[in-house]
């Protein structure tokens, strides 16, 4: 039981959904509440079924594309960092930090990957899986209370949008873009630092 509390605390912490709460607040907050609810439990079932996939899997579907590890981590440092400077610097059209024009829905991208399944989470369960091959149920109830957790709390968002007006959420907006350029640069330079060491 520890050792499954552990774990899903690790996997929460790499989900970051506080940290995410600003950001899928300001990529929803041209949609309707009730549909904003909806495309929120979407993204996290996806993110959920692709960790599931990489928990199983990763490793394997890495070989047959003939990918490594690091190229995950550079590419989802790019991605992070691109989204962070939507972030910091809004466009003047009224554009969010999805890059989608207002109203129209995100999907998979951003939300669901990198934010929830992102490629330091989807290393880390491959990791796991190779270190703990035969206690797989522990890992998935692990990942399991992790995911529970991340939803408990970004379907609060409303109520933080309520609470925090548009000015609060886009403060916190560029508050965690710059957050998220340090995040994204660190998760670039450990996947060039084991790309030149391999």
């Amino acid at each position: 039981m520890n050792d499954i509390l552990s774990a899903a605390v690790l996997l929460i912490l790499i989900m970051d959904p506080l940290g995410n709460l600003p950001i899928f607040m300001s990529v929803l907050k041209h949609t309707e509440p009730k549909r904003r609810r909806a495309i929120m439990i979407r993204e996290l079932l996806i993110a959920l079924i692709i960790m599931l996939i990489f928990l199983f899997a990763g490793e394997k579907i890495l070989a047959f594309l003939n990918l490594r590890a690091e190229s995950v981590s550079i590419s989802g440092g790019i991605i992070l960092f691109l989204i962070a400077i939507k972030m910091i610097f809004p466009s003047h059209d009224g554009g969010n930090a999805s890059g989608l024009p207002a109203g129209e829905e995100p999907f998979i991208v951003p939300l669901a990957i990198p934010l929830v399944a992102g490629p330091t989470l989807l290393a880390t369960l491959m990791l796991l899986s190779h270190q703990y091959p035969n206690q797989m149920g522990h890992l998935v109830a692990a990942l399991m209370l992790a995911w529970g957790g991340t939803v408990a709390i970004l379907l609060q968002s409303s109520l933080f949008l309520r609470l925090l007006g548009e000015k609060g959420v886009n403060a916190l907006e560029r508050l965690m873009g710059l957050v998220l350029v340090m995040l994204a640069t660190q998760m670039f330079l450990d996947g060039i630092r084991v790309w030149m060491k391999g």
